[in-house]
């Protein structure tokens, strides 16, 4: 026996994206999340200026914290080396990790799929809003970091860590790059968490645990004994993207990091879809 939809029904009109992201943008963690990445480069800044004056890191073989203050870009590039370990992937996980457990711990996931909004198209849109959610959170921060230092050490080419200088415009194409590699790595962690928030439904325990398993990889990545394997280490390439400010650019390690990127993240996501389509939502 069959029952018909109502009439006027259509799978396809439920949970729109922009309702979605309007619901997530007005959560406290959402702004919470924004509002770190955007503090982050002015109490850098503010750090950079109680430290006192520096030579601009003008030496050649200078890290990129020490040429942090040689201009706006540089500035940029160290805000983006000092948050790319650890603190964007918090949020990332944070934006990824309570999208369905969320839901469940408040009791709303089971009004969902009554209203009815199909699960595939349920967890399609919950995907697509905290991987814009993520995106935007990131572009924030290098957007404050870029005017930030440049308001404070100025418009000046980039000095790289090798001695080498880039053009400023040029330079900004290097850190476009350099997110956009960031951007691809975090899908990671943000797909582990969303994997974690359709297995359980405590929001802390899929950030968290996607979050510890990172950080446990990272720990593994610097064991010279797992050197022979360190490749399929999920944190292997998490800085490759420093690789843009060599000469010549070093692309390989970025595309390594990529596909090995995308190969986790289909798996995490096959494996939550799996896991939600035969999940007993009661919450």
């Amino acid at each position: 026996m069959t029952v018909d939809a109502a009439p006027g029904y259509q799978p396809g009109r439920t949970l729109s994206f922009t309702t979605e992201l309007r619901r997530q943008l007005t959560r406290r963690r959402t702004q919470y999340g924004f509002g770190f990445l955007a503090l982050l480069p002015l109490l850098l800044l503010g750090a950079f200026q109680l430290g006192g004056p520096d030579d601009g890191g003008s030496q050649r073989g200078a890290s990129l914290v020490d040429v942090a203050t040689a201009g706006g870009p540089n500035f940029a590039a160290f805000t983006l080396f000092a948050s790319a370990t650890f603190l964007v992937v918090v949020v990332v996980a944070l934006f990824c990790g309570d999208t369905v457990a969320g839901e469940a711990s408040w009791g709303s996931l089971r009004y969902l799929l009554a209203l009815p909004v199909p699960r595939s198209r349920l967890l399609r849109q919950k995907l697509l809003v905290g991987a814009a959610t993520s995106a935007a959170a990131v572009v924030l921060l290098m957007t404050v970091a870029v005017v930030g230092g440049t308001l404070v050490y100025g418009w000046h080419p980039l000095r790289t860590p090798i001695g080498a200088e880039v053009a400023p415009w040029t330079s900004l194409g290097l850190l476009a790059l350099a997110t956009g590699f960031l951007l691809v790595h975090l899908l990671i962690p943000g797909t582990l968490a969303f994997l974690l928030s359709v297995r359980t439904d405590q929001p802390l325990l899929a950030v968290g645990g996607a979050v510890m398993l990172y950080i446990v990889s990272n720990i593994l990545d610097l064991v010279p004994a797992l050197e022979s394997v360190r490749f399929v280490l999920p944190t292997a390439y998490n800085l490759a993207w420093t690789g843009v400010f060599s000469s010549p650019l070093q692309y390989e390690d970025m595309a390594k990091g990529a596909i090995s990127a995308l190969l986790y993240a289909t798996v995490f996501l096959l494996l939550a879809w799996r896991a939600f389509a035969r999940k007993d939502v009661v919450s």
